[in-house]
């Protein structure tokens, strides 16, 4: 008889765990439902917008489309020339590549490697070594190297040919 009393008080102690379980389980798949739905609504669908109006069609014709694959022109030899400085003269030589699309424009560059080197050692040549020594003072200059060499080339091949300009070597003395 003690037996059965055990028993009986072991069986509900047991419903109760598993009845704790299910509604646990429940909540659980509820908050994960809530959240993946909550991530879709904020997140958007992959559908594109719509274009409806005539300012929007001329806002995508502005926007650069990049249809080919990204090309590098290395420049044949590095830019090797001499800064002035504080107490010395500075040594400075820098290896450049060009970032281009297509291999049209590849082969464009390429045929005009000699303006764009003017350009670029123009631009090199005209720097500042205090400005050189920092991150930013390199990156201004890798920004005005890009300007230049797109003015130069703009006139010749009508459109903008070179994406980027990469310093792939920079040392200083």
């Amino acid at each position: 008889m003690a037996e059965q009393e055990l028993e009986l008080n072991e069986t509900p102690e047991g419903g109760k765990k598993s009845n704790k379980l299910i509604i646990f389980g429940a909540i659980g798949l509820v908050l994960a439902l809530l959240i993946g739905g909550g991530l879709w609504f904020f997140m958007g669908s992959d559908e594109p917008a719509p274009t409806a109006t005539n300012s929007d069609a001329t806002a995508e014709a502005a926007a650069p489309i990049v249809s080919a694959e990204a090309e590098y022109v290395g420049m044949p030899r590095p830019f090797l020339f001499n800064l002035p400085g504080v107490d010395r003269a500075r040594l400075v030589e820098i290896k450049v590549q060009l970032m281009v699309r297509g291999t049209d424009d590849s082969v464009l560059i390429q045929k005009h490697i000699p303006l764009i080197e003017d350009a670029l050692l123009t631009t090199f040549s005209a720097a500042d070594v205090q400005k050189l020594s920092t991150q930013v003072g390199k990156d201004e200059l890798r920004q005005l190297a890009l300007l230049n060499v797109q003015n130069t080339l703009q006139p010749i091949t009508g459109k903008k040919v070179v994406e980027k300009v990469l310093f792939t070597g920079f040392v200083m003395q």
